[in-house]
């Protein structure tokens, strides 16, 4: 009588744990180059003011792909993370500005309505069977239209609510560590990514999120109710990008309601460099924010040599091009 083996399972799960692996380490070691490269060619990039500038910029950008990543491990993609971004902004705007309601209230509003953005991207895609990338590109150009008319096209500050600058500019390791000034928004990075990495791989959540991208099929058939779990993941993501319009509020002290378009392209670059597959059912936050790092290090250092904005553009859609080929050359049988 012919045995089944378990040797099989082990040495796929292996073979999948060593290339996630590889990519993470391949990406920490582009990391390194691109920093040991503008160092040589800039004696100003080193500095340590331009480190924080880099990782200040690191946290709304990295915020974006810990989003990315959940939705593209389940086999889907969200176009609309830049603009739901921009749209947490605003309606942050609306509570404490408009409404005069406490900063704690403002915090919730944004989290809560990324939230609900997100779990109405997914339920375009889980039950109205809608591609997720028609589904999150028509929920972006809503949510930008939503932004301009909820503003009146203009930005909302906020001067008159106290603290909220110091969501994102505040640091309170610097208060406490005066020599480790980072700020508070790379600190809420570290506690967002932290977050999802836990629920991702120690929680049922995340045990769907990569069984979704690895076999949805399969999973339906066993009996679990996909569409729910597909709604679950997509609210996550925008309760995460309502982190992260937080940030980018608090970091301009305003709501500018024509910002967001483009994000979600550096994101998902971001995070198919850190090792993230296009195609489901591989990824790691990690991995997504050593490639928010890169993208944040190539934008600054770029600029600190005064490369033109029109070839920094140039070169983040070559990166972008060059990733998603990586993706489908690592995916090729051997």
């Amino acid at each position: 009588m012919t045995t089944l083996s378990t040797d099989a399972p082990k040495s796929a799960l292996s073979r999948l744990l060593m290339a996630v692996t590889h990519q993470k380490l391949l990406a920490f070691a582009s990391l390194i180059v691109l920093l040991i490269g503008f160092s040589i060619a800039s004696p100003n990039f080193m500095q340590t003011s331009n480190m924080i500038a880099i990782l200040q910029a690191t946290s709304v950008n990295g915020v974006l792909a810990i989003a990315v990543t959940l939705v593209i491990i389940t086999g889907g993609i969200d176009l609309s993370v830049g603009t739901m971004m921009t749209f947490t902004a605003v309606i942050t705007g609306v509570v404490l500005t408009f409404l005069g309601l406490p900063l704690l209230f403002g915090v919730m509003a944004a989290i809560a309505t990324g939230a609900f953005c997100g779990s109405c991207s997914g339920t375009f895609v889980a039950k109205m069977k809608i591609p997720p990338f028609i589904a999150t590109l028509g929920m972006m150009l809503i949510l930008k239209g939503l932004s301009l008319v909820i503003s009146g096209t203009r930005p909302i500050y906020f001067n008159d609510t106290p603290g909220f600058s110091e969501i994102s500019r505040g640091s309170v390791l610097g208060e406490v560590f005066p020599a480790l000034p980072l700020p508070n928004g790379v600190l809420i990075l570290f506690i967002v990514a932290a977050v999802a990495a836990y629920i991702l791989n120690r929680t049922v959540l995340g045990r769907y999120c990569f069984a979704l991208g690895s076999n949805e099929e399969s999973v339906r058939l066993s009996g679990v109710n996909t569409d729910r779990w597909k709604i679950a993941i997509y609210a996550l993501a925008g309760a995460i990008v309502g982190v992260a319009g937080l940030l980018i509020a608090s970091r301009l002290n305003s709501a500018q309601p024509a910002l967001g378009l483009g994000y979600e392209l550096e994101a998902i670059a971001a995070v198919v460099i850190g090792g993230t597959s296009l195609s489901g059912g591989r990824g790691s936050i990690l991995g997504s924010l050593i490639g928010a790092l890169i993208m944040a290090v190539l934008t600054n250092g770029l600029r600190v040599l005064s490369v033109a904005q029109e070839w920094q553009t140039v070169v983040t859609g070559a990166i972008i091009i060059l990733a998603v080929y990586a993706d489908m050359m690592r995916r090729k049988p051997s």
